[in-house]
């Protein structure tokens, strides 16, 4: 028809921009001050840790190896009473 208005839009369509980075502050560069006394602080309460001897130390490592193998043997001891057991019930 002549003379009569397009309703199509001539303008480009909108671009949709995603948000970018914050426009406020920056966050504080890692505090070294606070990094530098925490080490300090560590240093300081090793020194005060009281070690054991090498005395100490091979006994505690030997209890410890123990009481592993024990509870160890003592776990495969009862799983197979109960495999026993279990397999004479399945029967």
């Amino acid at each position: 028809m002549p003379g009569a208005q397009s309703t199509i839009s001539t303008r480009p369509p909108t671009k949709v921009v995603p948000p970018g980075p914050p426009t406020g502050p920056r966050p504080n560069p890692p505090n070294v001050a606070g990094a530098q006394t925490f080490v300090a602080g560590v240093v300081a309460e090793m020194r005060r840790v009281t070690w054991p001897s090498r005395d100490e130390w091979t006994t505690a490592t030997l209890l410890t190896i123990g009481l592993v193998v024990g509870v160890g043997l003592f776990t495969s001891g009862v799983d197979a009473i109960f495999g026993w057991l279990f397999g004479l019930v399945h029967r």
